[in-house]
C-alpha cells in the first residue's frame, strides 16, 4: 500500500473551492508565549492597566500571532498538509480587527487561482484567506500562494 498525505494535491483544488478550518480559542498563555518568542512585548500586549486605557480597552492578540494561528489552523485542518512543495508568498495582507483573549478563531480558505508550472510534479495555487472570530468579524485577510505536490502519474 503506497503512502498518501492528507493534503489535497495540487489537481485536486479547483478555483472557487471553499474550506473552514478547526477552531482555536485565543489564551493568555498564546500572548505570553509569542511575547517571549518574538521579544514583542508591546504594552497593548502585555500590561492589563496600560491596554484598559486604549480604545480596545482591554489586551490584545500580536497581529503576527494571528498569522500564526492562520497558519496553524490551515495546517491541522490536512488541506495542503504533505502536499506543499513551498510556500512562496503572503500578499494584500491586511489586520482589520484585534484579536482578544478568549476569542475563538477559524480560518476560511478560499482557491482563489490556480496555476501550472513548467514542471510536472508541482503547480501554484493561489488561497484568499479569512481569520475570523466568534462574533463573525474577519480579524485578518490576505492571500497565500502555495507551490503544491501533483499526484504521480503512471
Amino acid at each position: 500500500m503506497q503512502y498518501r498525505p492528507p493534503g489535497k494535491y495540487f489537481e485536486e483544488f479547483n478555483v472557487g473551492d471553499e474550506y473552514a478550518t478547526v477552531s482555536r480559542t485565543v489564551t493568555e498563555a498564546d500572548i505570553v508565549n509569542f511575547a517571549g518568542v518574538s521579544a514583542d512585548f508591546n504594552q497593548l500586549h502585555t500590561d492589563i492597566e496600560f491596554a484598559s486605557k486604549t480604545p480596545f480597552k482591554k489586551r490584545i492578540a500580536h497581529g503576527l500571532l494571528g498569522l500564526a494561528f492562520v497558519s496553524g489552523c490551515v495546517g491541522r485542518s490536512g488541506l495542503i498538509e504533505g502536499t506543499t512543495f513551498a510556500f512562496l508568498e503572503i500578499s494584500s495582507w491586511k489586520f482589520l480587527a484585534p484579536n482578544f483573549i478568549d476569542d475563538t478563531v477559524t480560518v476560511f480558505v478560499k482557491v482563489a487561482d490556480k496555476k501550472e508550472t513548467k514542471k510536472s510534479d508541482r503547480g501554484v495555487v493561489v488561497f484568499d484567506l479569512r481569520l475570523v472570530n466568534q462574533r463573525n468579524e474577519v480579524a485578518q485577510q490576505g492571500l497565500w500562494t502555495i507551490m503544491m505536490l501533483r499526484k504521480k502519474t503512471v
